[in-house]
């Protein structure tokens, strides 16, 4: 099989399929302009099914090229055969290929490549034909100054035999066969740091089936692992009959010889084979427990990226804070920073409410936002107390996430936009663009800084990395940017641009002024045909021409043009009367090179163009009285808001600087098997206080 028929059926999608997606990908093409415009040469693939074939080619262009090396070593080597040769070229099973290698494989001095130097392979050799032989007058002829005695001989013949078991296919493949029926996981104690052992208690001489430990609670035994609180094994439930197995591969008889080979093979068992299959299995159960891990996070990412926008409005944003006081800066409805200073509601609150009252009557605030960090709910409900005082029309309320502000406030990034301002007054500017944006403003910080998912620094950094910029990447691009307003940041993500193309729009934005058209877009430095065509879609221009300001590829500009032609109209009229919508048959349109999906998505468009696929923002408020941990009971039925979503249950903010743990089991009558079908991040939603731990700081909760 080649490359593309493995990605077909590992995908479960057609060959042509495969190969189109290829073909695209390896041209440069983009996961979402590939979902996006070449629906046609997909048959209809979406991002979530064109990315698993991106990893999948990945994976069998990595293996192809380990093959390639593995080949070209054992040819050095002088050893490469053909029916070699043709099975390691024919396998596409990574391990089986490692197995085939294995013989070979330049390895440090082991005990058998030891007794081999002492001439100890014959014997070796001799054991293995299990004749009817005295191998101690055997063993005697092998005796030299570096093989003193024969029951050395016998114990080096043992080792040599060891190895060839352990590198041999078959055997592996007995172990692999009994690791994969039933592995037991057992962990044990390993340092007495009453600390650290209170903290992995749960992970403490646990023994259970691999195949039911979910992924959370296998890494969390790897990092238990990791800091040295606990040792960690796997086995096979049975081992004795995987040992059973090999001897019966071996076995040929019940003399002298025969029980040296079973000595060797319970040796090889122990000390080669089981390690290294475990070892493999370690390695298969974290890859697994990571991709689990990274689907969580970029789950919950996709959600706060794709988090509801306030929009364009005039916001007061305000840092908490007790000791140094609550950093506060007005925004103007772009974003812009038009005044900063600090107010100390906690310590000097009538001079904090003048100085509140005045910004919001001199600057017209529309919103206010607050971190929700340390002082949070003191601040929401003397921001409220105010507010119930004014006339007219009063700004909403809202508390935002600042995970991760710390992280932009101190950045390259944040020191570009704001050189002359400290970290504390980026931060806030940060809180209150997280209103108007949240994808704006939170592309500009590492997504492993926004504090969504779980045990993101135990899993596979380079696979998170990948994952979490193809995440942000579908976002952009689904949402569209506004080319004349958007930061070098969120430009770069479009598809198709990078950060050298995206400075140099924003460079050729500052010196030529705002983009007229698409079509300008080509005048920007180094934006060649191909990257016009991957970026043109996802980037939105008001101008003369409707369609820059929608999701219609210019590409396609001529069908619409058609259509508003055929019935006698100009687009702009096409777009804005539905009636006139109406009369146009699809079909009609259809060529060799745009079919129906490209058509249905074009109509789509047209219906609402650039409309933003975000929801809308609601206020929320949590329950008065209730601002600490102590303040809770069990019984309580409380609002909050969802913060967090793991596989094991998802945490919910009830304003008391500690989030609550709604646990899978009690997230809904119904059995759940993901908690991404009950809540979304940011839900806002009813929870029931089960119990308070306040030594640990933990809170049970249950939906309602």
């Amino acid at each position: 099989m080649n490359i593309q028929q493995l990605v077909a059926t590992d995908a479960n999608i057609s060959l042509r399929q495969a190969e189109n997606t290829i073909q695209l990908l390896t041209e440069g093409a983009t996961v979402p302009f590939i979902s996006r415009y070449r629906k046609e040469r997909t048959g209809n693939l979406d991002e979530v099914k064109i990315q698993e074939i991106k990893e999948l080619l990945q994976h069998y262009t990595e293996l192809q090229q380990r093959k390639e090396s593995i080949i070209k070593t054992i040819e050095e080597q002088g050893k490469l055969t053909p029916e070699l040769r043709e099975k390691i070229t024919n396998s596409w099973n990574a391990s089986e290929v490692e197995d085939l290698y294995l013989p070979y494989k330049p390895k440090r001095k082991t005990r058998a490549a030891k007794a081999r130097e002492n001439g100890l392979e014959p014997l070796a050799t001799l054991m293995l034909l299990q004749q009817n032989k005295d191998l101690s007058l055997e063993a005697q002829k092998y005796i030299t100054d570096n093989v003193p005695t024969a029951d050395d001989a016998l114990q080096g013949a043992r080792d040599i035999i060891a190895e060839m078991v352990s590198e041999d296919q078959r055997t592996r493949d007995i172990v692999r066969n009994a690791f994969s029926r039933n592995t037991i996981i057992s962990t044990k104690k390993s340092k007495t740091s009453d600390a650290d052992a209170d903290k992995y208690r749960d992970y403490i001489d646990r023994n259970e089936s691999l195949a039911r430990c979910p992924s959370h609670r296998l890494l969390a035994m790897m990092r238990a692992q990791n800091e040295g609180v606990i040792s960690l094994h796997l086995a096979p439930s049975e081992p004795d009959r995987a040992i059973e197995r090999i001897e019966r591969s071996y076995l040929r008889s019940h003399g002298q010889a025969a029980q040296q080979v079973k000595m060797a093979i319970a040796d090889s068992y122990t000390r080669l084979i089981e390690p290294s299959i475990e070892t493999e299995f370690v390695n298969l159960s974290k890859e697994k427990a990571d991709a689990e891990a990274i689907k969580v996070f970029t789950a919950n990412l996709r959600q706060l990226l794709l988090a509801a926008p306030l929009g364009q409005k005039r916001i007061l944003a305000i840092d908490p804070g007790i000791r140094t006081g609550c950093k506060t800066v007005v925004l103007d409805a772009q974003g812009n920073m038009k005044h900063h200073t600090v107010i100390f509601p906690m310590q000097h609150t009538a001079e904090a409410q003048q100085t509140v009252d005045e910004l919001i009557k001199k600057y017209n605030i529309e919103a206010i936002a607050i971190g929700n960090g340390t002082a949070s709910r003191e601040t929401e409900q003397f921001v409220r107390s105010l507010c119930s005082t004014l006339s007219g029309n009063k700004p909403a309320i809202f508390v935002v996430s600042e995970d991760g502000a710390s992280v932009y406030s101190a950045s390259k990034i944040a020191r570009e936009e704001f050189p002359n301002e400290d970290v504390t007054v980026r931060g806030a500017v940060s809180i209150g663009r997280r209103l108007m944006d949240p994808l704006a403003e939170l592309v500009k910080i590492d997504p492993k800084s926004i504090g969504v998912g779980q045990y993101q620094h135990d899993v596979d950094q380079n696979k998170l990395k990948e994952a979490l910029e193809a995440t942000v990447e579908s976002c952009v691009n689904l949402v569209g940017v506004n080319v004349n307003t958007a930061s070098k940041h969120l430009l770069t993500y479009i598809s198709g641009l990078g950060a050298t193309l995206a400075q140099n729009i924003v460079d050729y934005r500052t010196e030529n002024g705002a983009f007229h058209s698409r079509a300008e877009l080509k005048k920007v430095p180094r934006l060649g045909p191909k990257a016009f065509e991957q970026c043109a879609g996802f980037l939105r221009i008001e101008g003369n021409n409707p369609l820059d300001n929608s999701a219609v590829h210019p590409e396609s500009y001529h069908i619409v043009e058609q259509m508003a032609k055929d019935l006698k109209c100009t687009v702009s009229e096409l777009i804005s009367d539905v009636e006139k919508r109406k009369l146009i048959k699809p079909e009609k349109y259809v060529s060799d090179k745009v079919g129906l999906p490209t058509l249905t998505d074009i109509m789509s468009e047209l219906e609402k163009p650039g409309r933003d696929p975000r929801e809308h923002i609601e206020e929320f408020q949590f329950a008065e009285g209730i601002s600490s941990i102590t303040d809770l009971a069990s019984g309580m039925e409380l609002p909050g808001i969802v913060t967090n979503i793991t596989a094991f249950g998802a945490f919910v903010d009830l304003g008391v600087h500690q989030d609550g743990l709604v646990h899978i089991s009690q997230a809904s009558s119904k059995f759940v098997k993901d908690m991404n079908d009950v809540v979304k991040l940011h839900q806002h939603v009813r929870v029931r206080v089960l119990d308070v731990d306040i030594d640990r700081k933990r809170i049970s909760l249950k939906l309602v």
